[in-house]
């Protein structure tokens, strides 16, 4: 956590019938514009930190690059990222001139497509591995929530956690936007070259979106959980690419939407009589 993560206002604060003058802590928002040689690709609304993580993560989900070995440096100064790519890499290599603009809650807007996950080279994965505990996913939540440093001073953040399959917490990234939040773990990731990450659980606050589902296919992730719920592409890109996707994970329940024979169940479903 660094001082430009959070911002202390002076507010009123009001309890019944009394009032006080206090001070209250937010969780900042700034853009982030990462170019890449002569190209501005994306301004991001995003919480300050890990900002070569959140550059590397949006060129590797955004299918720009697919290894480490693409980036040969990322250099951050104030709200600007600079990526220096490898000599064979072009940004244009789809044919078309991009340009991104994401708000801090809407990810890359738009972009809801099954056949540009594919031409992304994200494969099916395999449909038996890993294997978890149905006790093991709903202990998710209390480990997220108490690796959030900055949520717990401010209450204003989003959270993507990666645990390994016996529900060990492994990295966590916090942002104003889930979508950042999830980049600046699998930036991390791809810049450690642990790529593509067949062996972990993905756990995100709030709901589940086609484009968080897009970054975890990219990323080679298996299983998708939680908070809220689910949209109807994101259930059908899962289908597609043998995702399992958990969503509701709280209050000691969960629901799941696909690809369920990853999870192993304490006890026999019942049958309505």
């Amino acid at each position: 956590m660094t001082a430009r993560e959070i911002l202390a206002v002076p507010v009123r604060r009001f309890r019944g019938d009394n009032s006080l003058d206090e001070q209250d802590l937010l969780a900042v928002e700034e853009p982030l514009q990462i170019r890449a040689g002569e190209r501005d690709l994306v301004i991001t609304m995003r919480t300050p930190g890990n900002d070569a993580e959140l550059a590397a993560g949006f060129l590797f989900t955004e299918g720009l690059v697919d290894d480490a070995h693409d980036i040969l440096d990322v250099r951050c100064d104030g709200n600007t990222a600079e990526v220096t790519l490898a000599e064979d890499i072009d940004v244009d290599r789809d044919g078309a001139r991009r340009n991104f603009y994401m708000t801090s809650s809407c990810g890359i807007c738009g972009k809801a497509s099954l056949q540009a996950l594919e031409a992304a080279g994200c494969a099916i994965l395999p449909p038996d591995s890993p294997r978890l505990d149905a006790a093991t996913i709903r202990s998710l939540p209390a480990k997220l929530r108490d690796a959030q440093a900055v949520f717990n001073r401010t209450g204003g953040l989003h959270a993507a956690g990666l645990f390994s399959a016996r529900g060990k917490p492994v990295l966590l990234r916090e942002d104003v936007g889930r979508h950042n939040a999830v980049d600046k773990l699998v930036g991390r990731a791809l810049l450690d070259g642990r790529l593509p990450l067949h062996d972990y659980v993905l756990m995100v606050s709030g709901r589940t979106s086609f484009e968080l589902l897009q970054k975890a296919a990219r990323a080679g992730i298996p299983v998708l959980a939680a908070v809220g719920a689910p949209s109807s592409l994101a259930v059908k890109a899962a289908l597609r690419f043998g995702i399992t996707l958990i969503g509701f994970l709280r209050d000691d329940r969960f629901n799941v939407y696909t690809s369920r024979g990853r999870i192993r169940e304490a006890y026999s479903p019942s049958v309505p009589g």
